[in-house]
């Protein structure tokens, strides 16, 4: 019996959470709510990127480490629905002026590596259809 259901959230550290917002918000997340800082506590943004998957964004006074992971890729990534909207998606990026590779071809799906604003690598791809 299965019990997880996916990812709940991952928590990314910034020193620039509007900078950070606003990226992602590029690539089509929505915020979902942000509480400002406290005595105790950092500033958070909650991000919405589909389904029921969050970034959770904590505002910190120190540098985001843009670490690849031990394969030379990103230790994380987006998925969107089509190749024409990661295509879409990866204009958008362009657009703003911020790195983003090439879309590569995979056995399951296509995938680019984009780089958000802290420099931290980010794969977004998109499932092809499968043959059946």
């Amino acid at each position: 019996m299965q019990e997880l259901l996916g990812i709940n959230h991952l928590t990314l550290a910034t020193p620039d959470l509007d900078q950070l917002v606003s990226y992602y918000e590029m690539l089509g997340a929505r915020l979902a709510f942000e509480r400002p800082a406290t005595r105790d506590d950092p500033r958070i943004a909650v991000i919405d990127v589909g389904g029921a998957d969050h970034l959770m964004l904590v505002e910190t006074t120190t540098p985001a480490i843009p670490d690849l992971d031990p394969l030379g890729r990103a230790g994380w990534g987006l998925r969107v629905g089509t190749y024409e909207l990661l295509c879409e998606v990866r204009q958008r990026i362009l657009t703003a002026g911020l790195p983003v590779g090439e879309i590569e071809t995979l056995p399951t799906q296509w995938t680019m590596t984009a780089r958000d604003p802290d420099g931290r690598p980010v794969d977004i791809r998109a499932h092809r259809p499968r043959v059946m």
